[in-house]
């Protein structure tokens, strides 16, 4: 009997899964196998909103692979040592996987092959299982990666994406592979209160009701704050419950601006996996050489604990945080208001931004999370580095009527119309009457911070 393993990471789903169709094509029986890593645990990222998405993404694949008579084998520790003890017990002639950007996932890969060859066993890496465009697929002439999305996408945008694949009829697993219980979401510390189901079955249904109701206004209303007209897709593309050739393939068939633009906000998430897999160091370091002197005082981490609670005294600022803290997750426009906000007017470090998005975000993802934060710190791949995102001007731009800040900010519910967005200039009892505080610093006095420590810096490579 011929065995295949099948090791799922970022793609726990059956609909559009190349090392599942590959492995079901050329084997008799299929193990297909998740392993809780205990090196991503100690790495930090197993936190309580990925967790419990987690728990739901693994139970629905599990139940869709036992509509078609399979199971879901679960196993916990290093992922090394698990798929090897797997392969022996079922004597697999080969194991399949999807291709993963970050350091850890490179060295992972390395370590498996390594053991496999070793017992006479083989690997089989996929890639656009977890992206549309593989990471290394595109190169300029004179370097490795792109570094600026512009021309990264015009050369993306002429790629001629695989045929997405239909899920399996039907999956044999060999007898008498142990497998540990399925993780749930249930008694998970620490889950924001208003976080989304995960699973491929949740995914799937989000996406047929986003292409058939928002994807075409999403040109014109994505970084409306009060619309929510985002596709809240990303959790599920972060967990691979849905995979972003046929998301790319759907959403270019509906056509349209709104088509357009969603297109090319998946092309940003490509654009920085290619830039992580090329500069895996960019995880942790400046990607573009800086010397900022960031703040880190007694002063600053005060403002640090005021951003973190959404207490800074802008509200556009504290409903995003807000949001964050109670969904695990916050729309593109607000995450670059916040974002802003700390490493440009704070003058903090982007590095303790990101690390608390990590905490909380369900789709928190290292390639996504740590090079936005650089664009935005202009540490990153930003043409643009200087930029600063004044939170009250994008709140009247994006946030007009302040329906995104009475919504997350309760304490300004009684403040009227475009007001809320300036609730220190109120006076007299109705200033008195708000349990809100004053901005923790003046823009303008942040702004001349900023530009004041950039002029110290050595200039920026182009």
């Amino acid at each position: 009997m011929n065995v295949s393993v099948v090791l799922f990471t970022a793609d726990l789903r059956l609909h559009d899964h190349p090392p599942l169709r590959a492995a079901l094509d050329g084997s008799d029986r299929v193990v297909p196998l998740f392993v809780r890593d205990r090196g991503v645990d100690r790495a930090g990222f197993a936190a309580p909103n990925r967790l419990a998405f987690l728990a739901d993404c693994l139970r629905d694949l599990d139940a869709g692979l036992r509509e078609r008579g399979g199971r879901l084998v679960v196993r916990c520790g290093d992922v090394v040592d698990e798929v090897c003890r797997v392969v022996a017990e079922t004597d697999a002639a080969e194991v399949r996987m999807a291709a993963d950007v970050s350091g850890y996932a490179h060295r992972r890969e390395r370590r498996l092959r390594d053991a496999l060859e070793a017992d006479g066993r083989r690997l089989h890496v996929h890639d656009t299982v977890t992206t549309a465009v593989a990471p290394g697929a595109l190169t300029p002439a004179a370097s490795d990666h792109f570094a600026v999305f512009t021309p990264y996408f015009r050369h993306w945008s002429r790629q001629r994406l695989r045929a997405a694949l239909g899920a399996p009829r039907t999956v044999r697993v060999p007898d008498g592979v142990g497998s540990e219980k399925l993780p749930a979401r249930a008694g998970q510390p620490g889950v924001s209160e208003g976080l989304a189901p995960g699973g491929e079955t949740a995914g799937r249904r989000r996406l047929t009701g986003w292409l058939r109701s928002g994807l075409a206004g999403y040109a014109d209303g994505h970084d409306d704050l009060a619309g929510d007209a985002t596709s809240r897709l990303s959790p599920h593309l972060h967990f691979g419950t849905l995979s972003p050739v046929e998301l790319v393939r759907r959403a270019r068939r509906a056509g349209g601006p709104g088509a357009e633009s969603f297109v090319r906000q998946l092309a940003w998430r490509d654009f920085h996996r290619q830039v992580l897999a090329a500069r895996p160091g960019a995880a942790t370091a400046d990607y573009r050489t800086r010397h900022d002197r960031w703040r880190s005082g007694r002063t600053a981490r005060g403002d640090i604990e005021a951003w973190r609670q959404g207490r800074t005294g802008y509200p556009v600022v504290d409903a995003a945080m807000r949001q964050l803290r109670y969904e695990g997750w916050m729309p593109g426009r607000a995450r670059l208001l916040a974002a802003s906000f700390l490493v440009k007017t704070l003058y903090v470090d982007w590095r303790v931004g990101a690390r608390h998005f990590l905490e909380l975000l369900v789709d928190g993802d290292v390639a996504s999370n740590q090079l936005n934060w650089q664009w935005m710190a202009g540490t990153g791949t930003d043409t643009r580095p200087g930029r600063v995102l004044n939170p009250v001007t994008q709140a009247r731009r994006y946030d007009p009527d302040g329906a995104y800040v009475r919504r997350w900010v309760p304490e300004l519910r009684g403040v009227p119309g475009g007001a809320v967005h300036e609730p220190w200039r109120l006076r007299g009892p109705d200033r008195a009457a708000l349990d809100y505080p004053d901005p923790v610093v003046d823009l303008a006095e942040g702004r001349a911070r900023f530009e004041r420590a950039r002029g110290r810096d050595r200039p920026l490579p182009p």
